[in-house]
């Protein structure tokens, strides 16, 4: 298994327990306290095991080799465990909604508070520091479920954040409404990060083309290692997960041999394997009388 393949794994792997653990805080923080701002905090974190499980689950699925009933491999599984991310996130929100009405209609005191606040300040530092080793990585191996799961973290974190600072305000001028309408606002923001992760999943389900500045790396490394060809034209692209795929014509003399005008082809797709990582490259050859003067002109 490649290095990057194995990071990936072990990332998502010890997301579960790390999510267990901080849930466990969130609910000993809202279990001292009875704090409806705090219980949304604490719902949220059973997303967060749930999402962190699926993401461990389509991680390993994605990483299978191509097979006869898969030619292009399994890298999209990582896009159905952030569509399912998402939904959780949007069920969580609904449930906190609940909560937070009922916590208005009976507002009720905040009990032993500073303990309380401390134990989910502790969560909140964790899952700030995994959120940031989860973006990171995510980004760097380009997948989207540690991606979809850091980000997901994050906006936990600032839930975690905008909670306590909340709540400190709700203690301080004896404000007990303040508790369930902050468990609103955090209901909000779960729902905004919900959406945010499923229209990125979906986006990548419907083969959205790679980011302009690795487009543009992809056409100067034809121009460079595509001599003796004429242009090369109808370059497309498209993500996977963590695969990239492109897609051109290489016009060529109409007189040069196929042996020759494989070679060319070999070359480009060593050179473009070699800089961008996770490539697939398909060429079509096609003989001088094809080109449009379009593209990337070689000649």
């Amino acid at each position: 298994m490649p290095h990057s393949s194995r990071t990936i794994r072990q990332l998502a792997f010890w997301s579960i327990p790390l999510a267990f653990g901080v849930m466990g805080l969130k609910f000993v923080a809202w279990y001292l306290t009875g704090s409806i701002a705090l219980y949304s905090d604490a719902l949220e974190s059973i997303v967060n095991v749930i999402a962190a499980t699926a993401a461990f689950i389509a991680i390993g699925y994605a990483q299978k080799p191509a097979d006869i009933s898969h030619p292009y491999g399994h890298h999209k599984a990582e896009y159905f465990s952030a569509v399912l991310e998402g939904v959780l996130i949007v069920v969580a929100a609904l449930l906190i909604v609940h909560e937070a009405i009922g916590g208005l209609l009976e507002p009720r005191r905040i009990e032993a508070p500073v303990l309380g606040l401390a134990v989910n300040a502790s969560a909140a530092v964790i899952n700030g520091i995994w959120a940031a080793v989860l973006l990171r990585f995510g980004r760097r191996y380009r997948s989207p479920a540690l991606q979809a799961d850091g980000h997901h973290i994050l906006s936990d974190v600032v839930t975690s954040v905008g909670v306590i600072f909340g709540l400190g305000l709700a203690l301080a001028f004896d404000q007990p409404r303040l508790d369930p309408l902050l468990a609103l606002i955090v209901a909000i923001n779960v729902l905004w990060q919900g959406w945010k992760v499923i229209a990125s999943s979906v986006d990548g389900l419907m083969d959205r083309a790679i980011d302009p500045v690795d487009e543009q790396r992809i056409q100067e490394i034809i121009k460079a290692e595509a001599h003796g060809a004429i242009e090369a034209h109808d370059i497309r692209t498209r993500m996977a997960g963590r695969a990239s795929f492109v897609e051109f014509h290489l016009v060529v003399d109409g007189a040069m041999s196929v042996e020759e005008s494989h070679r060319i082809c070999d070359r480009l797709e060593t050179a473009l394997r070699t800089e961008v990582e996770g490539i697939r490259v398909i060429i079509h050859v096609e003989p001088g009388h094809k080109a449009k003067d379009e593209g990337v002109v070689l000649g």
